[in-house]
Protein backbone atom coordinates (compact mmCIF):
# COMPACT_ATOMS: atom_id res chain seq x y z
CA UNK A 1 0.00 0.00 0.00
CA UNK A 2 3.10 2.50 0.52
CA UNK A 3 3.87 1.86 -2.78
CA UNK A 4 0.84 3.28 -4.26
CA UNK A 5 0.76 6.28 -1.70
CA UNK A 6 3.91 7.11 -2.54
CA UNK A 7 3.46 7.57 -6.32
CA UNK A 8 -0.05 9.58 -6.12
CA UNK A 9 1.59 11.87 -3.45
CA UNK A 10 4.86 11.89 -2.83
CA UNK A 11 7.36 9.57 -0.91
CA UNK A 12 7.39 12.31 2.06
CA UNK A 13 5.34 11.55 4.87
CA UNK A 14 4.92 14.40 6.35
CA UNK A 15 4.01 16.18 3.44
CA UNK A 16 1.57 12.68 2.29
CA UNK A 17 -0.97 11.67 4.78
CA UNK A 18 -1.89 9.09 3.32
CA UNK A 19 1.56 7.71 2.99
CA UNK A 20 2.32 8.33 6.43
CA UNK A 21 -1.01 6.30 7.35
CA UNK A 22 0.42 3.52 5.46
CA UNK A 23 3.58 3.14 6.93
CA UNK A 24 1.86 3.15 10.11
CA UNK A 25 0.01 0.28 8.72
CA UNK A 26 2.67 -1.79 7.33
CA UNK A 27 4.98 -0.97 11.34
CA UNK A 28 1.80 -2.54 12.96
CA UNK A 29 1.91 -5.31 10.48
CA UNK A 30 5.78 -5.87 11.44
CA UNK A 31 7.04 -5.19 7.86
CA UNK A 32 10.74 -4.25 8.44
CA UNK A 33 11.76 -0.98 8.23
CA UNK A 34 14.08 -1.68 5.11
CA UNK A 35 11.09 -3.28 2.89
CA UNK A 36 9.28 -0.22 3.82
CA UNK A 37 11.93 2.30 2.73
CA UNK A 38 11.91 -0.11 -0.44
CA UNK A 39 9.17 -0.19 -0.64
CA UNK A 40 8.59 3.54 -0.83
CA UNK A 41 11.13 3.82 -3.29
CA UNK A 42 9.77 1.98 -5.51
CA UNK A 43 6.38 3.83 -5.58
CA UNK A 44 7.95 7.31 -6.26
CA UNK A 45 10.01 5.56 -9.27
CA UNK A 46 13.25 5.90 -7.54
CA UNK A 47 14.60 2.00 -8.52
CA UNK A 48 17.09 2.06 -11.30
CA UNK A 49 15.54 0.94 -14.49
CA UNK A 50 12.60 -0.50 -13.31
CA UNK A 51 9.13 0.72 -14.32
CA UNK A 52 6.04 -0.01 -12.44
CA UNK A 53 2.59 0.23 -13.24
CA UNK A 54 -0.76 -0.20 -11.59
CA UNK A 55 -3.20 -3.09 -12.61
CA UNK A 56 -6.45 -4.07 -11.01
CA UNK A 57 -7.19 -7.81 -11.09
CA UNK A 58 -10.61 -9.19 -10.37
CA UNK A 59 -11.90 -12.44 -9.45
CA UNK A 60 -13.87 -15.01 -7.41
CA UNK A 61 -13.08 -17.07 -4.13
CA UNK A 62 -14.46 -19.81 -2.87
CA UNK A 63 -18.53 -19.43 -2.23
CA UNK A 64 -18.70 -16.55 -5.02
CA UNK A 65 -16.68 -13.89 -2.87
CA UNK A 66 -15.95 -11.53 -5.26
CA UNK A 67 -12.35 -10.45 -4.66
CA UNK A 68 -10.14 -7.38 -5.95
CA UNK A 69 -6.62 -7.17 -6.21
CA UNK A 70 -4.77 -3.75 -6.74
CA UNK A 71 -1.43 -4.43 -8.16
CA UNK A 72 1.83 -2.73 -8.53
CA UNK A 73 4.33 -4.91 -11.07
CA UNK A 74 7.14 -4.15 -13.20
CA UNK A 75 6.58 -7.74 -15.23
CA UNK A 76 2.50 -7.91 -15.62
CA UNK A 77 2.89 -11.39 -16.87
CA UNK A 78 4.71 -12.67 -14.40
CA UNK A 79 2.19 -11.12 -11.48
CA UNK A 80 -1.05 -12.50 -13.59
CA UNK A 81 0.36 -15.95 -13.51
CA UNK A 82 1.31 -15.85 -9.23
CA UNK A 83 -1.80 -14.22 -9.15
CA UNK A 84 -4.14 -16.56 -11.01
CA UNK A 85 -2.46 -19.64 -9.51
CA UNK A 86 -2.96 -18.13 -6.12
CA UNK A 87 -6.99 -18.32 -6.69
CA UNK A 88 -6.93 -21.28 -8.44
CA UNK A 89 -4.90 -23.25 -5.58
CA UNK A 90 -7.09 -21.46 -3.14
CA UNK A 91 -10.45 -22.53 -4.69
CA UNK A 92 -11.17 -19.67 -6.85
CA UNK A 93 -10.43 -17.79 -10.27
CA UNK A 94 -9.17 -15.26 -11.77
CA UNK A 95 -12.01 -13.05 -13.84
CA UNK A 96 -11.85 -10.88 -16.29
CA UNK A 97 -11.52 -7.23 -16.17
CA UNK A 98 -14.91 -5.99 -15.18
CA UNK A 99 -16.37 -9.10 -13.50
CA UNK A 100 -16.68 -8.11 -10.04
CA UNK A 101 -15.38 -4.44 -10.07
CA UNK A 102 -19.19 -3.29 -10.44
CA UNK A 103 -19.70 -4.54 -7.32
CA UNK A 104 -17.49 -2.26 -5.14
CA UNK A 105 -17.71 1.45 -4.88
CA UNK A 106 -14.01 3.57 -4.49
CA UNK A 107 -14.12 5.49 -0.78
CA UNK A 108 -12.02 7.08 1.26
CA UNK A 109 -12.28 4.96 4.84
CA UNK A 110 -11.66 5.75 8.58
CA UNK A 111 -12.08 3.66 11.56
CA UNK A 112 -12.21 4.96 15.05
CA UNK A 113 -12.19 3.44 18.16
CA UNK A 114 -16.08 4.21 19.68
CA UNK A 115 -14.43 4.50 22.97
CA UNK A 116 -12.17 7.19 21.84
CA UNK A 117 -14.96 9.77 20.64
CA UNK A 118 -18.30 11.26 21.33
CA UNK A 119 -20.30 10.18 18.22
CA UNK A 120 -21.97 13.32 18.04
CA UNK A 121 -18.26 15.27 17.79
CA UNK A 122 -17.04 12.78 15.24
CA UNK A 123 -20.11 13.25 13.08
CA UNK A 124 -19.75 16.94 13.21
CA UNK A 125 -16.23 16.79 12.27
CA UNK A 126 -16.15 14.82 9.31
CA UNK A 127 -19.23 16.07 7.53
CA UNK A 128 -18.07 19.15 8.17
CA UNK A 129 -15.16 18.67 6.57
CA UNK A 130 -16.60 16.89 3.60
CA UNK A 131 -17.54 13.39 4.49
CA UNK A 132 -20.64 11.04 3.38
CA UNK A 133 -21.59 9.25 6.44
CA UNK A 134 -20.06 8.04 9.77
CA UNK A 135 -21.45 4.85 11.15
CA UNK A 136 -20.90 2.29 14.02
CA UNK A 137 -19.63 -1.32 13.33
CA UNK A 138 -18.71 -3.55 16.42
CA UNK A 139 -16.19 -1.30 18.63
CA UNK A 140 -15.81 1.05 15.51
CA UNK A 141 -16.82 4.15 14.43
CA UNK A 142 -16.90 4.03 10.12
CA UNK A 143 -16.09 7.46 8.52
CA UNK A 144 -16.45 7.26 4.75
CA UNK A 145 -16.07 10.30 1.97
CA UNK A 146 -15.25 10.51 -1.72
CA UNK A 147 -11.85 10.16 -2.75
CA UNK A 148 -11.60 13.35 -3.85
CA UNK A 149 -12.17 14.45 -0.64
CA UNK A 150 -9.89 12.30 1.59
CA UNK A 151 -6.93 15.05 2.22
CA UNK A 152 -9.32 17.28 3.38
CA UNK A 153 -10.85 14.77 6.23
CA UNK A 154 -7.94 13.77 7.04
CA UNK A 155 -7.01 16.84 7.86
CA UNK A 156 -9.78 17.71 9.61
CA UNK A 157 -9.90 14.61 11.72
CA UNK A 158 -6.36 15.10 12.82
CA UNK A 159 -6.93 19.06 13.65
CA UNK A 160 -9.17 17.78 15.99
CA UNK A 161 -7.07 14.81 17.42
CA UNK A 162 -9.83 12.16 16.48
CA UNK A 163 -7.35 8.98 16.85
CA UNK A 164 -7.77 7.07 13.65
CA UNK A 165 -6.99 3.30 13.71
CA UNK A 166 -7.07 3.50 10.03
CA UNK A 167 -7.51 5.63 7.13
CA UNK A 168 -7.18 4.66 3.74
CA UNK A 169 -8.79 5.12 0.37
CA UNK A 170 -9.95 1.85 -0.60
CA UNK A 171 -12.85 -0.46 -2.71
CA UNK A 172 -16.12 -0.70 -0.13
CA UNK A 173 -18.50 -3.33 -1.09
CA UNK A 174 -21.90 -2.79 -2.10
CA UNK A 175 -23.36 -6.51 -1.49
CA UNK A 176 -21.88 -9.01 0.68
CA UNK A 177 -21.73 -12.65 1.06
CA UNK A 178 -22.40 -14.29 4.56
CA UNK A 179 -19.83 -16.79 5.26
CA UNK A 180 -19.85 -19.65 7.62
CA UNK A 181 -16.72 -20.99 9.33
CA UNK A 182 -16.01 -23.57 6.87
CA UNK A 183 -16.21 -21.17 3.78
CA UNK A 184 -14.66 -18.37 5.96
CA UNK A 185 -11.66 -20.54 6.22
CA UNK A 186 -10.98 -20.80 2.82
CA UNK A 187 -11.27 -17.49 1.77
CA UNK A 188 -9.22 -16.22 4.07
CA UNK A 189 -6.69 -18.59 3.17
CA UNK A 190 -6.84 -17.28 -0.12
CA UNK A 191 -6.77 -13.22 0.78
CA UNK A 192 -3.64 -14.58 2.81
CA UNK A 193 -2.20 -16.08 0.15
CA UNK A 194 -2.36 -12.69 -2.47
CA UNK A 195 -1.81 -10.09 0.58
CA UNK A 196 1.59 -12.21 0.66
CA UNK A 197 2.26 -11.60 -2.69
CA UNK A 198 4.97 -8.49 -3.17
CA UNK A 199 3.37 -7.03 -5.60
CA UNK A 200 -0.26 -7.05 -4.22
CA UNK A 201 -0.82 -3.27 -2.76
CA UNK A 202 -4.33 -4.39 -1.31
CA UNK A 203 -7.31 -6.95 -1.32
CA UNK A 204 -10.63 -6.31 -0.82
CA UNK A 205 -13.45 -8.77 -0.82
CA UNK A 206 -17.29 -8.98 -0.55
CA UNK A 207 -17.65 -11.42 2.12
CA UNK A 208 -19.03 -11.13 5.66
CA UNK A 209 -18.44 -13.08 9.00
CA UNK A 210 -20.63 -12.77 11.48
CA UNK A 211 -19.62 -12.61 15.01
CA UNK A 212 -20.68 -16.32 16.01
CA UNK A 213 -18.58 -17.75 13.08
CA UNK A 214 -15.47 -15.26 13.99
CA UNK A 215 -15.55 -16.80 17.61
CA UNK A 216 -15.37 -20.47 15.51
CA UNK A 217 -13.09 -19.17 14.07
CA UNK A 218 -11.20 -17.85 16.61
CA UNK A 219 -11.33 -20.86 18.87
CA UNK A 220 -9.68 -23.14 16.30
CA UNK A 221 -6.79 -21.11 16.50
Amino acid sequence: MALTRARSGGGDPTMNLALRYAIDKAKKNSMPKENIERAVKRGCGETAGEVFEEVLYEGYGPNGVAILCEILTDNRNRTAGEVRKTFEVCGGNLGATGCVAWMFERKGLFTILTSAIDEEQLFETALEAGADDVAQEGEFFEVTCSPDVFQTVTEALGKAKVPTESADVTQIATQTVDLNATAAKRVLRLMDELEDNDDVQNVTANFSISDEVMAELTADL
